[in-house]
This record gives structure tokens, sequence and C-alpha cells, in this order.
């Protein structure tokens, strides 16, 4: 996936760092790749004694969000195979903010497949803004968001077809939604509860309004959009 690291002011060596670590991440979580970690894991060749400290700490991450969703999130696929994809990704991006924080930079924006966390402001001294994508015209944006230290996640279906599916509706493909956009505290905190609310289908908006601390922007098959009600203080410059 396209990963975007705007650090303003900051050495090639800091950036390199942080590209340095999403490939390592890649390397240890990627299900596409055979030699990666989880597909290791997947394929029975380690065992648990042997699983590294990041694996542990992703999939405690997922069982307590499984948790808190009532099972909306849950990496076990119907194979019985893990795929933590739904929670690294935002994890991953948080670290890498983390790395560029302690290289003393506060005006940042890393982005890496629509997930998004931003510090401080940008180029010109303005507030980064993220751009929420018309899921039925990808060269339309129909919201801007002001995140303000926040972080950005964006679940759908419009890019990457049917890839999150209702773990208590048989495994049935979500249809009546197409894109979700959640704003937390940090990117971890959107990104996990993005993938359980568009799991839940049109009822992921009220899942977000009812939960501390987030906001969220729903575009339903019909085109229709819905957001949380704190979400309208997010799009003032």
């Amino acid at each position: 996936m396209p990963v975007t690291v705007d650090v303003g002011g900051a050495s090639h060596a800091l950036i390199d760092k942080v590209f340095d670590y999403f490939e390592h991440i890649d390397r240890r979580f990627s299900t596409y790749r055979t030699d990666s970690e989880i597909s290791a894991i997947n394929r029975g060749d380690v065992p648990v004694r042997d699983w590294s400290g990041e694996m542990m700490e992703v999939l405690a991450l997922a069982e307590q969000t499984k948790n808190e969703t009532d099972g909306y999130f849950d990496i076990r696929k119907p194979d019985g195979s893990l795929d933590p994809s739904g929670i690294v990704k935002g994890w991953a991006i948080r670290n890498a903010a983390e790395i560029v924080r302690q290289g003393g930079v506060s005006d940042f924006f890393i982005e890496a497949g629509g997930d998004i966390q931003a510090s401080g402001k940008n180029g010109e001294g303005k507030d980064w803004s993220v751009g929420i994508r018309n899921p039925f015209n990808a060269d339309e944006v129909i919201k801007i968001v002001y995140p303000r230290g926040r972080g950005v996640a964006t679940s759908g279906t419009y890019v990457r077809g049917q890839h999150i599916y209702n773990p208590h509706g048989a495994g049935a493909p979500i249809a009546d939604i197409v894109s979700l956009t959640v704003i937390g505290a940090d990117v971890l905190e959107a990104d996990r509860f993005a993938t359980a609310a568009f799991a839940m289908g049109r009822d992921g908006i009220f899942f977000l309004e009812q939960t501390p601390g987030l906001e969220g922007y729903v575009v339903d098959i019909d085109g229709r959009a819905t957001p949380t009600s704190g979400f309208g203080a997010l799009c003032t410059p």
C-alpha cells in the first residue's frame, strides 16, 4: 500500500528510519508474504513461546478490541488462521509517529493505506486537513476534516472490494454501507474501531455515537451520509 510521510524540517535519516520501520512491520505481519512471522504462525511453524513481542502485543490488542466490540472485531478467519490486518496498520502508524516525535519533530503527517496520524502544523503553518473520498467517485472529496492531533481511519469496500465480514452473520459480506471514517484519540483507536464499526453495517455509526472519544462518518449503499453528533466540529478550519 502507498505510504506518505511529511515531516517538516526532518533529516533524511529520520525519514529513512520511519520507512525502515514500516518495512520491518511488513516482514513480520504481512499475510501476503510467505516469509512473514504471521504466515509462519498460520502454517503452524512457530510455537507460541517463540512468537515475537510485537506479535503478542498486536494479538493482545486484537483480543481487547474483540471484547470491546461484542465480537465484531475478530482477526480469526473462518478457516482458523489469523489476519491482524485490521489493527496492525493503525498500530504501526502510531509507532512510526512516536519515532518521529523522538527525533525531535512535532509537525508531521503519516499516512498508510488511508489511515492517518498528523501532529502540529503543515508547511504553511496551518492545521493538517484530511479529505474523505466519495466512494462512488474516486476523484471527489465529500468532506474535509481537521483532526488536530487525532487519528483518522477509513474502512470501506470501494477500493479493495469485500474484505470485511460480519462475524455474527455467518461470515456474510457487508452490503448496506460502502465507507466509514472514524476519528479517534490516535490512529490506532481510529483504525481498530473503524474495522469493527464497518462490520456492524448500518449499526456501526450508532456504536461510534455511543463510544466516548470517537466520531464517525458513514456513507451507505444509496449514497446517503450520516455523521456522529460531534463530527461537524472537526470539519471547521
